[in-house]
């Protein structure tokens, strides 16, 4: 039965650590494992995260952005208030360049292009596509090929695709990638439609397989522009 109250959620217990990718004075440029919160919860059981990991070595260090819990990869972390205005800034302004790794249930098609659908808030804890009250999401995609996953002596086959978000809408790449027709593989929110041979997309993996690869922006104190990359592990 889905949660209808986020302080009720309880998340897993993550053993994986925070592999710092890059540091100097001002920013850390970390990896997040899947199933690991970026911020605490209200709820004690909820108190790891990214963050809460962070401050205990980086007591002034601020968060800029979030992953979903299920997704790992790269984040950027300020080290103090005007590192961290800088780079909010950068965000808002849409300065920044992310992408994302997926394993998409089935044989996706299209090469490349686009997916437009804005994006709602739903009943916690989903989203929804609404034309009349959604906020703009884009998407731009790539198919990097096609292969087969096993699961319970069964072969599935799946679409690997590149994820380039113009926009950061939450669940923004789980929500498009089920309306396309195409759920990523291992979403427990987001998947095929009932009766359909994707309906349990979520089983046929231990972790949502979307991995955040490559974050670029420009270095607050230096202007240099940054690329951070973190292989893909699946």
């Amino acid at each position: 039965m889905p949660l209808t109250n986020p302080d009720d959620f309880i998340a897993p217990t993550c053993n994986e650590e925070i592999e710092i990718l890059f540091q100097d004075e001002h920013i850390l440029l970390i990896n997040k494992p899947t199933k690991l919160l970026s911020l605490s919860g209200k709820n004690p059981a909820n108190l790891d995260s990214v963050h809460y990991r962070i401050r205990q070595l980086y007591p002034s260090a601020l968060m800029i952005h979030r992953l979903d819990l299920g997704t790992s990869g790269i984040m950027v972390i300020a080290l103090n208030k005007d590192i961290s205005r800088q780079l909010n800034r950068q965000f808002s302004e849409r300065q920044v360049t992310k992408t994302y790794t997926a394993l998409l249930a089935g044989r996706f098609s299209e090469k490349k292009g686009t997916i437009d659908l804005p994006i709602a808030k739903g009943e916690f804890p989903y989203q929804i596509i609404c034309h009349e009250t959604g906020k703009a999401a884009l998407t731009e995609y790539q198919l990097l090929g096609h292969e087969t996953v096993s699961c319970n002596d069964q072969s599935y086959p799946v679409s690997r695709v590149l994820f380039k978000p113009h926009t950061g809408r939450t669940h923004q790449l789980r929500i498009h990638s089920q309306q396309v027709g195409h759920p990523i593989i291992g979403c427990d929110l987001y998947t095929g439609a009932a009766g359909s041979v994707f309906e349990h997309s979520q089983r046929v993996a231990d972790r949502l397989m979307l991995h955040a690869t490559t974050l670029e922006f420009n270095h607050p104190i230096t202007g240099e522009p940054i690329l951070g990359q973190s292989p893909c592990p699946f």
